[in-house]
């Protein structure tokens, strides 16, 4: 059986206890407390309010279904950093009292579930090769563990993302047997799983008996994007994304298009550098030569694409913050700038995922997701619990995405 749930997450325009009474009044039967640096911050939550938040949620109908120790917590800019497998210890432990800080709240509250990320290989783990992220990662959920009283039913989930270390349900299931215990689990979110599963339905419906909370919203095929490093022994399939190649010596990069190959430059290259841009797009099998670009004459203010590039660069792994932001003018170009025959050089939203499905949560229903084939997986295959509504993009606009939400997905459960 599933139960519908909203996220605070996509209310954070809102008093706490107030979200909490509009998911009430808007008919869910529960609702996610999510972290928030300027609503629900753990930092600051006394206690006492607390106490408040569950004589609030007593007082009314819905049920607080999970505690979520927010990715965007530490640094808005850097969502999921520090992560549970960061090399240094000092970040670790900082996400790892995080996670200790949902526990107590969930403790406090009578929930039963609290989740988080792994966080992603970042180039801290690229210049340190001897660094076992995986290893970290399970130091520090048994770190979190721990934490757990032997007399009470908090279970912690640990929830694949599109570019995450731990990105598929394989991944997912693959970590949960290994730290082997009842109490570590799987958060499903259909949208990162549309994004990372090839056969998305098998892929739920094997992961169900591990599943215990599932997170909703609706996504779309967009324009797959791999951003990279230069490497000789670089690998690339044009069928499955297009690249974005950066060259660290000059910090320019090379679009590689089929139909529209452009080279961003901050000095136009030398004649060595054209003869190897030269050697990469014949590599990939592209003869056209390519626009030559300069990257100071590109826009870089605030633009309409600000929440899918922001998205976007952060689930790019193995690259510098600088690298990524750098990138960020060329996609407003690539996004904004229509070619010869009146055609945008990227038509649908920049993705970074397995699947070219964009990782930018929709309200259920604007989308291409096929929630009632997604829950009857899941149920067939012995998931039951809540489903959450997570809406982050959609905070300046809560009212209609909770009730359009609502709308579409109660028809399924």
């Amino acid at each position: 059986m599933i139960k519908l749930s909203y996220s605070t997450f996509g209310l954070t325009n809102l008093d706490f206890l107030h979200a909490i009474e509009v998911v009430d009044k808007a008919g869910y039967p529960g609702i996610e407390l999510s972290f928030h640096r300027d609503q629900f911050n753990p930092f600051d939550v006394t206690d006492e309010y607390l106490a408040a938040v569950k004589k609030r949620l007593d007082s009314l109908e819905v049920t607080a279904a999970c505690v979520s120790t927010a990715s965007h917590f530490f640094t808005p800019q850097r969502p999921h950093e520090p992560s549970l497998m960061s090399p240094d210890l000092a970040g670790r432990k900082r996400r790892i009292n995080l996670v200790k800080r949902g526990i107590h709240v969930a403790r406090k509250l009578g929930v039963n579930l609290v989740t988080f990320g792994s966080g992603f290989i970042r180039d801290e783990h690229v210049s340190n090769p001897s660094v076992n992220p995986r290893e970290l990662l399970v130091d520090s959920i048994h770190q979190c563990l721990k934490e757990l009283r032997g007399d009470e039913d908090i279970t912690l989930l640990i929830e694949p993302e599109p570019g995450m270390y731990i990105e598929t349900l394989e991944q997912g299931m693959s970590l949960v047997n290994e730290i082997n215990s009842p109490r570590f689990q799987l958060h499903l979110d259909l949208n990162h799983n549309y994004c990372s599963e090839q056969n998305y339905l098998e892929a739920l419906a094997k992961a169900a008996p591990f599943a215990k909370f599932l997170h909703v919203s609706d996504s779309q095929e967009g324009c797959n994007l791999k951003l990279v490093k230069m490497a000789d022994d670089l690998k690339m399939d044009l069928n499955f994304a297009r690249y974005l190649i950066y060259f660290p010596e000059f910090a320019d990069y090379l679009l590689v298009d089929p139909d529209h190959p452009i080279y961003f430059y901050d000095e136009m290259p030398d004649a060595k550098q054209k003869k190897r841009i030269e050697s990469i797009l014949g590599s990939a099998g592209i003869v056209q030569p390519p626009a030559f670009v300069d990257y100071n004459s590109l826009y870089a203010g605030a633009s309409p694409f600000d929440s899918e590039i922001f998205v976007y660069l952060i689930s790019v792994p193995g690259l510098s913050y600088d690298v990524l932001e750098r990138a960020r003018p060329i996609i407003i170009y690539l996004r904004s700038t229509k070619d010869a025959n009146g055609k945008l050089l990227m038509d649908k939203m920049v993705a970074n995922t397995l699947t070219g499905i964009v990782h930018f949560h929709e309200i259920p229903g604007e989308g291409t997701m096929d929630f009632a084939a997604s829950f009857k997986a899941l149920t067939d295959n012995g998931f039951s619990g809540y489903a959450s509504v997570e809406l982050y993009h959609h905070v300046a606009s809560w009212e209609k995405a909770l009730a359009d939400s609502y709308r579409h997905l109660s028809q399924f459960v």
